[in-house]
């Protein structure tokens, strides 16, 4: 018996990087799976891969409407929900002082409203003994050049995570946060630098890590399984950092 047998998971921002390498890993663990994406050919080659233990509905966490629809389609299929990965987010990196109030107001929306508004709208549905995993990042612990917005943000889902752990223990149910280090994933190739300068920010963690080399998506999917299994039952309130060394050594 794997240990997600019969358990129903939700993923936001399940069709590439962490996301679908954790879709990958709750499937081998034994989960029913349903991602969420904004877009939509990327949703159907993530099921093409994923097989009939995944389902998709396509949806933009910074739009509470089409939140209420994935809820609304998953209470209809499933009923409830074991499993909840709030992993949607952004990462537009600028310098401090070429921000914009629109740049501000984009990554606010997508990586704190979106992903509260993801957890709260999907209480109802959350089994006595769920998981919630909150995807954060090591930046909400240390200071990056021009990360000074999408840092905050990753703060706040930080202290989301204390909060609704509290907030939610007298229902059963569990709330952590998983905070991944430079990790390959498409995500890298979408942070409006250039192509040299992604290499070279990539380049400077990667010497400040210990280990030596970013880390893998399946690497970080393992903390998220770990997380929703019964093997974490006592965990919540919880940050797994998953960064090579690179904020702790």
């Amino acid at each position: 018996m794997s240990r997600l047998d019969n358990k129903i998971a939700v993923i936001t921002g399940g069709s590439s990087g962490i996301g679908l390498a954790t879709a990958r890993r709750f499937i081998a663990d034994g989960a029913q799976v349903i991602i969420t994406g904004r877009n939509q050919e990327a949703l159907n080659e993530a099921i093409a891969e994923l097989g009939t233990a995944a389902t998709s509905v396509r949806g933009d966490v910074a739009n509470l409407e089409d939140l209420d629809r994935l809820f609304t389609e998953v209470g209809e299929q499933f009923g409830r929900i074991d499993i909840l990965f709030a992993n949607a987010g952004i990462a537009p990196l600028a310098p401090f002082e070429a921000v914009t109030e629109k740049d501000f107001d984009t990554l606010f929306n997508v990586n704190v409203r979106g992903l509260f508004f993801t957890v709260q709208k999907a209480l109802p549905l959350l089994a006595k003994g769920a998981s919630v995993i909150l995807n954060a990042s090591v930046v909400a612990q240390t200071g990056f050049p021009n990360t000074s917005v999408y840092s905050a943000t990753k703060a706040a889902v930080r202290s989301l995570g204390r909060t609704l752990a509290a907030e939610l223990a007298p229902r059963g149910i569990r709330v952590n946060v998983v905070s991944p280090g430079l990790t390959k994933t498409p995500f890298w190739g979408k942070v409006g630098l250039s192509e040299a300068d992604v290499a070279a920010f990539g380049a400077s963690v990667v010497e400040q890590t210990p280990l030596g080399r970013a880390g893998r998506p399946e690497e970080i999917a393992a903390v998220a399984a770990f997380l929703a299994s019964d093997d974490a039952s006592y965990f919540t309130g919880a940050d797994l950092v998953a960064d090579g060394g690179q904020i702790h050594v």
